[in-house]
């Protein structure tokens, strides 16, 4: 295992002799080995070519217990040398020290209170969090500092944290988005095993939506023939905008490095069938035919619009939940959908 260094993801370095190994013989951390280290730093910098819409995040966590099939992370875990797919799921390195460091970090005369978006890795509200509480001393010290942030999170643990989110939003721009891509109960268990279910996770977006705090829902992941069609979207979308959501983006699947692996392993595993479809889906890389891309995005806000929600609108949101994949501009009716009738029949 390598603990000389993270990625610049991370932007976090410690030496081996910097983390303490832990386990808890209780039912929900059972099978889960935690790696305790004082990083020695806690604001990353996102690197240059990436797509993501923002230039800092904070991450105390890496791997997740939520245990999603198509976590784009996994890929993460390589770079200490740990394993992509259950270990992953299993062996979470807690940045112990996160909310020291960035108390010290936001004080320093070279921080110009820049936006930090957090879960944009893996979720900060994942069960280890309810061990761990390193969220509360994360959030005091962004409001302390009157700097704006956002979250991105499937777990209902936020609400823990619910009074001091309302004083940091008297102070600063604070967006939060919950990820929601389906509301299909089997689908959920399968590829979402260690998240709240769907329905718990809008009940957060009602709760924060009832104190003043505006809550976005990222739509994501649409998963190709498993939860795309069109009763699936609307069921969505419906339930979406009955939690009061202020706005909903969707997002297909992207299988990168790392989680692609894993993702087609699984669904070799669960849907065989579907194994020959996605290779002709994804042949070209990570990310479905722009072409797909426009026919869920433009049907999913043709939804959002009947329900009385619409596609995002505020600055706050985008930072959570816009990526440049899901901006492109839009062609004609016409020409989209011949397109897609061609498309649909190689699949």
């Amino acid at each position: 295992m390598r603990w000389d260094h993270l990625t610049a993801d991370d932007s976090a370095l410690f030496g081996a002799d910097a983390v303490t190994t832990r386990t808890f013989d209780t039912p929900e951390f059972r099978g889960v080995t935690f790696h305790e280290i004082r990083a020695r730093s806690i604001v990353n910098r996102v690197p240059g070519a990436s797509r993501m819409p923002f230039e800092w995040t904070v991450n105390p966590y890496r791997g997740c217990t939520h245990a999603c099939v198509y976590c784009f992370a996994r890929k993460t875990h390589s770079y200490l040398d740990l394993d992509t797919g259950l270990g992953f799921d299993s062996q979470i390195v807690v940045k112990v020290n996160a909310p020291e460091l960035l108390r010290r970090q936001l004080a320093s005369p070279r921080w110009h209170g820049e936006h930090i978006a957090m879960g944009t890795n893996v979720d900060c509200y994942q069960r280890a969090e309810g061990k761990y509480r390193l969220m509360p001393g994360i959030i005091t010290a962004l409001r302390d500092r009157a700097n704006p942030f956002s979250i991105l999170t499937k777990g209902t643990l936020i609400l823990r944290d619910l009074d001091l989110l309302v004083q940091a939003a008297e102070v600063t721009e604070v967006g939060l988005s919950v990820s929601v891509g389906f509301t299909d109960r089997e689908l959920w268990r399968t590829v979402e095993p260690g998240t709240p279910a769907p329905e718990r996770r809008l009940d957060v977006v009602r709760t924060l939506t009832e104190h003043g705090i505006g809550c976005g829902v990222l739509m994501a992941p649409v998963i190709p023939f498993l939860g795309d069609s069109p009763e699936q979207l609307r069921a969505t979308v419906r339930a979406i905008a009955a939690s009061g959501a202020t706005s909903v983006t969707p997002l297909v699947l992207h299988l990168r490095p790392g989680a692609r692996e894993w993702f087609m392993s699984w669904l070799a595993e669960h849907h065989p069938h579907l194994v020959r479809r996605y290779e002709r889906l994804y042949a070209e890389g990570a990310y479905a035919p722009k072409w797909y891309q426009r026919r869920i995005t433009r049907y999913v806000h043709e939804l959002a619009q009947e329900y009385g929600i619409g596609p995002r609108s505020s600055a706050t949101a985008r930072r959570i939940t816009a990526t440049r994949e899901t901006a492109h501009e839009e062609r004609p009716r016409e020409e989209s959908s011949r397109e897609e009738a061609t498309q649909l029949t190689l699949l």
